[in-house]
C-alpha cells in the first residue's frame, strides 16, 4: 500500500525538517532553573546554599514511617489524600474539603493557574517574584502582568491593584517575597484586597510562613477565612524539610477547592510524601525548634552584613537578598570558589538560603571581601 503524508511532514510526522511541532508559546518560554548543587572541590566542604532547602536531615519518628511505607509502593497512593486533609484540616481550623494536596505548592500553584486563566486572560503579580508564576501564566496559554517592586525590594500593592482589568482572573501575593524575603503587614494586605474585584483570585503564597517574626506579618489562613476569593498556599518543603518528597497543599473555600482538584492530575502526590506529611505535622514542635535555629541564623548572617556596609533589607524567609546588578555572576562565582553555591538572579542579585552554621560564615567571609573589591 502507498503511504501519503501530510505535506511538508515525513512518514514520522514531522516536518520538512525532521523537527515535530510544538505549541508556539514554548518558544518564548525560559527552562525553570533550579539551583546549583555544590560544586566539590577536593579537601574543601561544600555547601548548597541555592534552593532553600532545609540543611536538617528529617526526624527519626518521619524517617521511620517513610521506611515503613516503602512496603506499599507497589499500591497506587489515596488520590484524595484523605488522611493528609483531615490532619491539616484540623492543624488549622478548617473543613478537610478545605484543603487540596499536590507535589509541593508550585504544583498547587499551577492548577490554580490553569483552573482560572486562559487564551486572552491576565495573571498579576510583583517581580522580581518567584521565577515560576511567569512560566506557568505563559504555558496555560494566559497573559504574565508582572510588577515592578519597591525600592525596598517589597510588593507594590498599589501599583498592583492598578493593573487589574477585566481580564484579570488571578493575582499571585508572595509573602515573604521570594527572592527578596521582604513582606506585607495586615493593613496594607487588607486595603489592596479590598480594591481586588471578588471574581479575581488572590493567591497569598506562604511557602515561608514558619519563618515570620514580624508579628505586623498576618497568617494568611486568618484572611482567607472572610475572603471566599483568597486562597492560602503552603508546603512541606521548606520548614518540614520534605523539599525531596514534594508536598504542600491550598486552603481554599469549597467552590474553589473543587474546580482546583479538576486541574490537578490523578494520584499526585505519592505515599511515601503523604505518611511524611503527616508525619510532620505530629513532630511539628520538634520541627520549628529547628526553625527557631535556622530563624537565630538569619538574624546573624542580617546583622553581620549590615555590619559590613551592605544595603540589605530586612528577611522574613530562610534566605537573604543581595542587590548586586551586574555583579551578580561575579559574587556567585566567588562564593562557589569558596565552597559555598548560591542563587545568582541574572544581572540582579543573589539569594542566600540560611543553611548550616559553617555555610553561612564562608558566605559571610565572601561577602565581607566582596564589598571592599
Amino acid at each position: 500500500m502507498t503511504q501519503h503524508n501530510a505535506p511538508g511532514t515525513d512518514a514520522a510526522g514531522t516536518d520538512a525538517a525532521g523537527i515535530p511541532k510544538f505549541r508556539a508559546v514554548l518558544a518564548e518560554m525560559p527552562i525553570y532553573k533550579a539551583g546549583r548543587p555544590p560544586a566539590v572541590a577536593e579537601g574543601m566542604p561544600a555547601y548548597k546554599l541555592s534552593s532553600n532547602e532545609n540543611p536538617y536531615p528529617p526526624l527519626p519518628s518521619v524517617h521511620k514511617v517513610v521506611a515503613d511505607a516503602v512496603g506499599e509502593i507497589n499500591r497506587y497512593p489515596d488520590p484524595t489524600n484523605a488522611e493528609l486533609a483531615q490532619v491539616l484540616g484540623e492543624r488549622f481550623g478548617v473543613p478537610a474539603s478545605h484543603i487540596v494536596a499536590g507535589t509541593g505548592s508550585v504544583s498547587v500553584a499551577q492548577q490554580l493557574v490553569i483552573a482560572t486563566a486562559g487564551e486572552g486572560d491576565e495573571v498579576v503579580f510583583a517581580w522580581r517574584s518567584f521565577e515560576a508564576y511567569p512560566l506557568m501564566v505563559l504555558l496555560a496559554g494566559a497573559k504574565p502582568v508582572p510588577v515592578p517592586l519597591l525600592a525596598d525590594e517589597s510588593h507594590d500593592l498599589d501599583a498592583m491593584a492598578a493593573a487589574i482589568t477585566d481580564r484579570t482572573r488571578l493575582i499571585f501575593v508572595c509573602n515573604p517575597n521570594n527572592p527578596t524575603g521582604t513582606v506585607i503587614h495586615r493593613a496594607e494586605l487588607e486595603r489592596f484586597l479590598d480594591r481586588v474585584p471578588r471574581d479575581v483570585l488572590v493567591v497569598l503564597d506562604e511557602a515561608y510562613r514558619e519563618f515570620i517574626r514580624d508579628e505586623r506579618v498576618p497568617d494568611g489562613v486568618d484572611i482567607y477565612r472572610d475572603r471566599p476569593n483568597v486562597v492560602v498556599l503552603r508546603t512541606f518543603s521548606k520548614a518540614y524539610g520534605l523539599a525531596g518528597l514534594r508536598v504542600g497543599f491550598a486552603i481554599a473555600h469549597e467552590a474553589v477547592a473543587d474546580e482546583l482538584r479538576k486541574a490537578g492530575m490523578p494520584f499526585a502526590v505519592n505515599r511515601l510524601a503523604q505518611v511524611a506529611a503527616i508525619a510532620s505535622i505530629g513532630a511539628e514542635d520538634e520541627l520549628l525548634e529547628r526553625v527557631e535555629a535556622l530563624v537565630g541564623e538569619r538574624t546573624r548572617v542580617l546583622e553581620t552584613l549590615i555590619t559590613q556596609g551592605w544595603t540589605i533589607f530586612d528577611s522574613q524567609a530562610n534566605f537573604v537578598w543581595l542587590r548586586l546588578g551586574e555583579r551578580t555572576g561575579e559574587f556567585a562565582a566567588m562564593c562557589e570558589a569558596a565552597g559555598v553555591t548560591v542563587r545568582p538572579f541574572g544581572d540582579e542579585g543573589c539569594r542566600i538560603t540560611i543553611g548550616e552554621t559553617e555555610a553561612n560564615t564562608i558566605f559571610l567571609e565572601q561577602a565581607a571581601q566582596f564589598i571592599q573589591r
